[in-house]
């Protein structure tokens, strides 16, 4: 049986208060929900909360099981992760819990889930791109300026996805993570973490040495693996948060480059809907191209997620694309009597 702790420690131990408690129901989950619940949220909620309360392996993230046992997670939920005219509804939850989330207190999270189970899941790359494209669109989209004292390049220590004027830590969990369990879901999911949440708890504080060291142990137990080494504290030389955000399924895989662009004027207040003028587009071979947004995508290329200025999208080419062979011609170099 778990034993209960103090209410300064209940966001880092399990209070057991909740174990096995029912599915909430359609009503209750509806009191918790921003928009409209599907046919299959109550399913997907459920299926969540279970993870986050049970106690035989304890769910990693305290913040989340905390806001799972307080009933401050709050849910939402979007038709699709793959059809972007889907999406329209996403800015709106969103925002409509930036308006709140400081009345739920400090343990809570907003998870979005993104259609129903899918009969054949994308690969954790496919979802990775996604991931980026959905917070790309939110950007592009955000009609509020970025906050003034948060870096635009991802790249930067004490930078953080913002939307509304908001810092938020994100997280990604896919159908495709079947080794780092603590990040599979049945559905393709997001959740947004106000970066207010973490006050209080930075790595040389005791409570956030603590909450640290807490959710470490629960990533062995839980994941059968050790903690991600992307994984690292906000502002700490040599972490990049949006690392943090998608991590890779196996222990030794590697991060691709965060292909998140700042949109030009993000510091000021943008027009409804605004979004940046082109693509990076990728064909089969690897070769990048950029591509006015308003023009069709042509037959075998791929949207890459990236999005924003000709002179942006061009920025992000040029680092990332350092290889301008087609793949099929490097694939010979290596085995070049193949």
């Amino acid at each position: 049986m778990s034993a209960n702790v103090s209410a300064t420690d209940d966001r880092f131990e399990p209070t057991g208060a909740l174990d096995g408690a029912p599915a909430p129901t359609r009503p209750a989950l509806a009191a918790r929900t921003i928009g409209a619940v599907p046919d299959w949220g109550q399913a997907a909620a459920s299926d969540l909360l279970a993870t986050l309360v049970g106690t035989e392996k304890p769910f990693p993230c305290t913040f989340a099981v905390a806001a799972a046992k307080k009933e401050s997670l709050r849910f939402g939920f979007v038709d699709s992760a793959h059809d972007e005219a889907a999406w329209a509804p996403l800015a709106g939850i969103l925002r409509e819990y930036l308006d709140i989330y400081r009345d739920l207190g400090k343990d809570t999270s907003l998870v979005v889930f993104f259609g129903p189970p899918e009969d054949q899941p994308l690969g954790v790359d496919a979802y990775f791109r996604r991931f980026w494209e959905v917070l790309q669109y939110l950007h592009d989209g955000d009609t509020e300026p970025w906050p003034a004292d948060t870096p635009l390049d991802p790249e930067d220590l004490w930078w953080e996805f913002s939307y509304a004027g908001t810092e938020i830590f994100v997280v990604c969990n896919t159908p495709s993570h079947v080794d780092r369990h603590s990040r599979h879901s049945p559905h393709f999911m997001i959740t947004f973490q106000p970066r207010w949440v973490f006050e209080g708890l930075e790595p040389h504080t005791p409570r956030g040495a603590k909450a640290r060291q807490v959710i470490r142990n629960r990533i062995r137990r839980f994941d059968g693996m050790e903690p991600a080494p992307q994984l690292g504290n906000h502002g700490e030389e040599g972490n990049r948060e949006w690392r943090q955000y998608f991590l890779p399924d196996s222990a030794d895989g590697a991060t691709p480059a965060c292909p998140f662009l700042a949109r030009a004027g993000a510091r000021e207040a943008s027009p409804a809907g605004g979004t940046g003028s082109h693509l990076v587009l990728v064909n089969d071979e690897g070769q990048s191209s950029l591509w006015p947004a308003a023009v069709p995508v042509p037959p075998h290329w791929h949207p890459t997620g990236v999005r924003g200025s000709r002179e942006a999208c061009l920025a992000y080419v040029v680092r990332v694309w350092t290889d301008m062979r087609p793949a099929s011609s490097r694939r010979r170099d290596l085995d070049p009597v193949g």
